[in-house]
């Protein structure tokens, strides 16, 4: 019975630890943000509430979702997938709405999934609704990355 008590606990214990950013070489995944790792890693609103800074190094995608939500089933994997596939030219971050109702209303979500294109010296831009693969593809390559050459959209 103390062996299934101390694996709960220690089950407990790493599921609200932030997940670690890849290492080079190891294909990335989606960041789950907590408010504080949001505040450190993408927007410290309580500093700068009238202005937006990014704190970013690199473009990222914030995506708001809850795990109730069928259409943001539909998107995670595919967000998996983008993180592997773009994984050294952007972040993709993941927000659940119901363990951090205070970014949803900070962001005004209230539909989910909802999506936040933070590209590196413009303001972010939002998205609604479970996107397809090649949309998300679009945003990036043309809003965050800049890229001229879109042959392979």
């Amino acid at each position: 019975m103390k062996k299934i008590i101390i694996l709960c606990v220690a089950a407990t214990f790493m599921m609200h630890l932030p997940a670690a950013e890849p290492k080079k070489g190891q294909a990335a995944k989606p960041i789950e943000l907590t408010r504080a790792s949001f505040l450190e890693k993408v927007f410290n609103y309580e500093e700068s509430p009238d202005e937006w800074r990014y704190n970013g190094d690199k473009p990222a995608i914030v995506d708001f979702y809850a795990t109730w939500c069928g259409p943001c089933r539909i998107t995670s994997p595919i967000l998996k997938d983008l993180a592997a596939e773009y994984g050294e030219e952007i972040y993709v971050y993941k927000i659940d709405v119901d363990r951090e109702p205070e970014l949803a209303a900070m962001f005004g979500v209230q539909s989910i999934p909802m999506f936040l294109f933070i590209p590196m010296k413009e303001k972010p831009q939002v998205a609604m609704g479970a996107l397809p693969k090649k949309s998300f593809k679009e945003a990036i390559d043309t809003f965050l990355l800049k890229k001229e050459d879109l042959k392979d959209l």
